[in-house]
This record gives C-alpha cells, sequence and structure tokens, in this order.
C-alpha cells in the first residue's frame, strides 16, 4: 500500500462532513456487551444520531453484561476528547437538560443491520411525537455496506478518532507496550482460553470430566445463553472453539517463531492456570502478561473492572508486531480492523479449522511435528496475515437477516470506505513479518 497515500487520506478522512443539522431531539443509547462489543456499538451510535439529526447523550456502559463492570464512560473513555473530536459531525452532550428529565420518552430495539431509509424514515419520524428516543441496545444496528461515503468516514473518526481511552488507561498501556518492548519485537496474542469463553461455546478438548462437568454447569445456569446441548466434538471439528494453549504452541512452532519470541499474553484468567498453561510456556518461556508487567500497585486502579483492564490488552495489542487472535471474537475483530486501519499491521488469523485436522493427527501419532507441519500450517496462513483486501460481503446463498449477519463487520476490515484504495501487491513495511 501507498504510505503516503494511506496518510493524505487519512488526513482527507477527519474533515469530510459538513457541519451537523439543527438537532430534532436527543437520543439516549444503553450499549450491551463486553468492551468490543460496546466499542462497535458506541460509534454506530454517532453515525444514528447524525442521520436522524439527533443529540447524542454520553453513552451508558453495560453493568449487567457476564462481567458485571461498574464502570462509566469517562473511566473508561476520554469524555471530552469524544465529545470534541465530533463537534462538527453531531452534537454530544454529557447529559439529557433536567428539564427533559420527566419527559416521555419511547424505548426502541432499533432494528439489526438497518440502512438509511430505515432511520430516515421510520426512527426520524419519532420526532414528531418525542422528544427523546432510547436505543435499548447499541450493537449490530447499522448496517455494515451501502452506506453513504460520509457516513462511513464518520463511523471510522468515531471510532479510531474519537473514542479514545482514558487518560489513565492510554498511559498505562503505554507503559504496557514500552516493557514488551524491552524484550524485543513480540507477538501479541490473544488466548481466548478463559473460563466464560469455553463455558458459552462447549469447548472441553484437552479439560477433564470435572473441568467440562463446570463449563455445562455454568452454560445451564446463564438464562441469556439460548444454546445449552453442545456437542464439545462437533465444535471443534467445525473450528468453533478457540485454540487450546496447547495448539497455540503447536501453531507458533509452525509458523516458524524462535522459543525466545516475547508473547504477550492479551486475556483474562486463563481456564486451569499453569496447568494448560505448561506446554506454550515450556515452548516460549518469555509469556508475559499485564499481571506480569506491571506490579499489583500499578494495577489496582483498573482491577475488578473488567472494561478496563479490557483495554490495556486492546491496546497493547493494537501496538504489537504480530497480533494472534485464538478466536474470532469481539476483541479479535476489534484489532483486526484497528490495525488495518493503521496500515495494515500484521494479524495473523489461525484457520481453526483446517488446524484442527492436522493437530489431530499430531495427538494420535500420525504425523509428526516438524517440516511438514511448519510448510503446511505457513502454506494455510499465507493470505491470512491481515494484508490489504475489501471487505467480504454476505455469504453466497444466505437470505434475509442471515445474509446480514454472514457479512464481514464494518469494523473489522474499513477498507475501501475509510482506507486509501490503491493497493499494491506489495504490503508496506508496518506489516512486514518480525522475523
Amino acid at each position: 500500500m501507498c504510505l503516503l497515500c494511506t496518510c493524505l487520506f487519512i488526513f482527507n478522512l477527519w474533515f469530510v462532513c459538513s457541519a451537523p443539522d439543527e438537532s430534532r431531539g436527543y437520543l439516549l443509547v444503553h450499549t450491551n456487551g463486553g468492551l468490543n462489543q460496546m466499542r462497535a456499538g458506541i460509534c454506530d451510535m454517532v453515525a444514528v444520531a447524525r442521520i436522524i439529526n439527533a443529540t447524542l447523550v454520553v453513552p451508558e456502559l453495560d453493568k449487567r453484561s457476564f462481567w458485571q463492570d461498574t464502570s462509566n464512560f469517562s473511566d473508561v473513555f476520554d469524555e471530552d476528547h469524544f465529545i470534541n473530536a465530533l463537534a462538527n459531525d453531531v452534537k454530544v452532550i454529557k447529559k439529557l437538560p433536567k428539564d427533559l428529565s420527566s419527559a416521555t420518552k419511547v424505548v426502541m430495539h432499533f432494528r439489526s443491520w438497518s440502512g438509511l431509509e430505515y432511520y430516515r424514515d421510520e426512527i426520524a419520524s419519532l420526532w414528531e411525537e418525542f422528544q427523546v428516543i432510547r436505543a435499548a441496545k447499541s450493537d449490530s444496528r447499522l448496517a455494515n455496506n451501502h452506506l453513504p461515503p460520509d457516513i462511513q468516514k464518520l463511523r471510522c473518526r468515531a471510532c479510531y478518532k474519537a473514542l479514545r481511552f482514558s487518560p489513565k488507561i492510554e498511559a498505562m498501556g503505554k507503559l504496557l507496550v514500552d516493557r514488551m518492548r524491552a524484550y524485543g519485537p513480540f507477538i501479541a496474542l490473544h488466548l481466548r482460553y478463559e473460563k466464560d469463553m469455553l463455558a458459552f461455546s462447549g469447548c472441553t478438548h484437552g479439560l477433564s470430566d470435572v473441568e467440562a462437568e463446570e463449563l455445562r454447569t455454568i452454560r445451564e445456569n446463564t438464562a441469556y445463553w439460548k444454546i445449552k446441548d453442545i456437542n464439545a466434538t462437533e465444535q471443534r471439528s467445525r473450528g468453533y472453539c478457540p485454540l487450546t494453549p496447547t495448539e497455540v504452541g503447536i501453531f507458533l512452532t509452525g509458523l516458524g517463531y524462535p522459543s525466545n519470541t516475547p508473547i504477550y499474553i492479551a486475556a483474562g484468567e486463563i481456564y486451569g492456570g499453569d496447568t494448560h498453561m505448561a506446554d506454550l510456556r515450556s515452548r516460549y518461556p518469555i509469556l508475559m502478561s499485564k499481571e506480569k508487567l506491571a506490579s499489583v500497585e500499578e494495577l489496582e486502579p483498573f482491577t475488578n473492572h473488567a472494561s478496563q483492564m479490557a483495554a490495556l490488552d486492546y491496546i497493547v495489542s493494537v501496538e504489537s508486531d504480530v497480533f494472534i487472535p485464538s478466536y474470532s471474537g469481539n476483541m479479535a475483530r476489534a484489532v483486526e480492523g484497528h490495525r488495518r486501519f493503521l496500515g495494515h499491521r500484521k494479524t495473523i488469523s489461525p484457520d481453526r479449522k483446517a488446524l484442527v485436522r492436522l493437530f489431530d493427527k499430531i495427538e494420535k501419532g500420525l504425523l509428526m511435528e516438524g517440516r511438514k507441519v511448519s510448510n503446511r500450517i505457513s502454506e494455510i496462513h499465507k493470505k491470512l496475515q491481515g494484508s490489504p483486501r475489501r471487505r467480504r460481503g454476505p455469504v453466497s446463498g444466505t437470505k434475509g437477516m442471515d445474509r446480514f449477519r454472514s457479512e464481514e463487520a464494518f469494523y473489522v476490515n474499513p477498507l475501501p470506505d475509510c482506507l486509501c484504495k490503491r493497493v499494491s501487491e506489495n504490503v508496506n513495511a508496518s506489516t512486514a513479518s518480525m522475523r
């Protein structure tokens, strides 16, 4: 990619919108999900506010999700910067005016993946009766594709310019990056081998019967997780399970990373702790995390706040030399998109379905680790390293909501809407291998 072209295009990106039209009312937003699900939802609601000519009240963060985080918007994000950075696009205020606190509000579950017409016609018509519209959820409320260029660029401005983390999180994140850099070029590994992920997905490969039963109980007792009965073997064979720490070790070795490669573990508490991390640690001894890089006292302001701890991992992951997610969840998708926006920094996305076939052969003794396995792993992932490409459309043959659901999400790959369209065969230096 032409780096100069990228820089000029991004510079222009910040200044393409005309001033917002006169506000017709106020948009309240209740976000839902974890940090990265909320991030995408907030950015979409910025665009929705512009479309329906609303004044956006600083969104409320989800305090009822699995993590039960009590953080407010200003605890996680730089609130003043958010308001000022969007001043030319959308009017944003911290609180609803007092004279409207008792006004009748319409609570709306905006239709998923909706386009311009839905918001300009159906939602904007509510201003005739109400002064305040409340969005009950924020995730996936806006279409990924077929929106006007100015709206797509606004989504990028909101996500990559306006929605900056709070100063204390940014400072701590930078400190963690600097401390990782002291070990040399490093991989950020989003190791999604946490209790909640395994319980939700029903993945039990490599776990004991006791551990598998504990996860099944969690899934049964979590009311809003709709799928309860899961065939773990089938789930894994279809590529729907996060890689285990042992599998990650085989994968990294197969890609050719030497044992002295520094690795930052971007994750919460790994299920089973040292028991399940032993094999990965034997291959790659320089395994670091925020808890190892910083003292208890340094991390104390963020402890017990899942969104703030996740924000620290997000910063290190975006700034790493290579980012590798073991599962394509919200964090993995958000980081991949951000790294693409910053110049297609190297992101290796494991083909879990293909890898499971190799891992099973190794486990059964039908295949030995070595050059043959390495060549196969490298070949599979040759085109899965974050190189420039257009955002994928819907899966062929899908219809209705499934069609929109199957599209690659806007924040996973903002090309070409928010990046330079001129792409060369040679990926620029920022995406080069650290090896």
